[in-house]
């Protein structure tokens, strides 16, 4: 089986033998009501309500969408708006802590007996792909296909990020329960676990846990990104190609990220909801390169103060990593669900366009193989059947075109515009 095609990069695990630590709790925390794919929650607190630990303060009876929860203890100071990465907006609770960390008592674990139990308990957690995507997971692990296997996600392939990674050598046992509790209640008779192979670590803790478990294996993936893509990871672990317009599990799959299959593991067991996660910091104006366990709706500030960030030289800042992250407008913004990481950097490159050489190494760089030239031709010249031929649709803006061109052309943004293109004429 041939590997898929991705681009090599300096990885920059600079943080990979800093354990976890906990954020000192900061003094207001701000909570969207939207941290999933799909429809906002509706705040089921008011200002001036006392709230705890894993108390439900938002929710929704929208079907792609799970409910929120607070991360720590105080009081309710107001319901603002929150403006979005994507443009919209939502409510959002602001909450004034009280440095008590009172837990509430609805915090407890849940009862599960069958597969139904299971999907509502992991919706109540208010769990979502911590990878990056925000897709409630309850969602995904109920498909109407018949599935085989389930894939974690553990590749971790952007430069910076070791969060998932300290998740697998500090608590190995977490994602192995983790694993064996979702083929458990959902009837998935194997598990493949792929991981990069610039963590020798985890990669050794992994196995030698699974080696009891031969319904479960490891799989070492070569460092090549964008190794955590659905699509290239199901067939770099597995041989099945996704195709246009497919979802993994027609495929015979699901996949999920490692650190949120551990998060089952310690929910299943605590009852207490997803209110906190781990995420890296690091960058060249960051004194304290760290990994640091904080609660949702920590104001970017009180993360980038702990990790002795000099601000003033900052000249990007940015949720996830360089290659698919997303620039952060404004410090007071909260932390995410989604986020595993923040990077503060000041020196960037010149990213200044020049005309495209057609070299091809933005197609020899695709790890789908697709066209970019084609691509932005048939964009500037609004032929949606040329993008349709094109399959602009299974473009996952992994940004391995734009890292590759020499000639510093935006090709994953063009390629992002193109898609949006097609499928708004294909609506009409």
């Amino acid at each position: 089986m041939k590997k898929l095609h991705g681009v090599r990069l300096d990885h920059h695990k600079n943080t990979e033998d800093c354990a976890s630590q906990k954020l000192p709790l900061p003094e207001l925390v701000r909570i969207p009501m939207s941290m999933h794919i799909g429809a906002p929650c509706t705040p089921v607190v008011k200002p001036r309500d006392t709230v705890q630990v894993g108390q439900k303060i938002g929710d929704t009876d929208a079907f792609m969408a799970v409910p929120i929860h607070s991360g720590v203890s105080g009081t309710v100071k107001a319901i603002t708006t929150y403006r979005m990465s994507n443009g919209r907006t939502c409510p959002m609770v602001e909450i004034a802590t009280d440095g008590q960390q009172t837990v509430c008592p609805d915090v407890k674990p849940p009862e599960v007996t069958d597969k139904a139990s299971f999907l509502k308990a992991i919706r109540e957690s208010g769990l979502v792909g911590m990878g990056g995507a925000s897709f409630p997971t309850h969602v995904k692990l109920a498909p109407k296909q018949k599935v085989d296997t389930l894939a974690i996600n553990a590749a971790e392939c952007e430069p910076y990020i070791t969060s998932d990674y300290r998740q697998m050598v500090e608590a190995p046992d977490e994602v192995l329960d983790g694993v064996l509790q979702v083929m458990r209640w959902l009837e998935i008779p194997k598990a493949v676990i792929g991981i990069e192979a610039n963590k020798p670590e985890a990669i050794r803790i992994l196995t030698e846990k699974a080696a009891s478990h031969p319904e479960i294996r490891v799989e070492t993936l070569p460092t090549t990104y964008p190794q955590g893509a659905e699509k290239v990871l199901i067939y770099n672990t597995l041989g099945r190609i996704v195709g246009e317009g497919q979802l993994p599990a027609d495929q015979g799959v699901i996949v999920m990220n490692v650190s949120s299959v551990a998060f089952v593991s310690r929910y299943l067991k605590t009852g207490m909801p997803l209110v906190e996660r781990m995420l890296t910091v690091d960058g060249d104006v960051i004194g304290n390169p760290c990994n640091v366990v904080v609660p949702m709706g920590t104001p970017v500030r009180d993360v980038l103060a702990f990790a002795q960030c000099d601000l003033g030289r900052a000249k990007k800042l940015l949720y996830g990593g360089p290659m698919m992250g997303i620039c952060i407008p404004d410090v007071a913004d909260p932390i995410l669900k989604a986020n595993n990481a923040i990077l503060a950097f000041e020196k960037i490159l010149d990213t200044k366009p020049s005309a495209c050489i057609h070299c091809g190494r933005c197609l020899e760089a695709c790890p789908l193989r697709l066209m970019p030239t084609e691509i932005a031709k048939a964009f500037r010249q609004k032929d949606s059947e040329a993008l349709g031929a094109h399959k602009v649709t299974l473009c996952m803006n992994c940004g391995c075109c734009t890292y590759a061109c020499p000639a510093k052309r935006p090709v994953a943004e063009t390629n992002q515009l193109a898609k949006s293109f097609y499928m708004n004429s294909i609506k009409k």
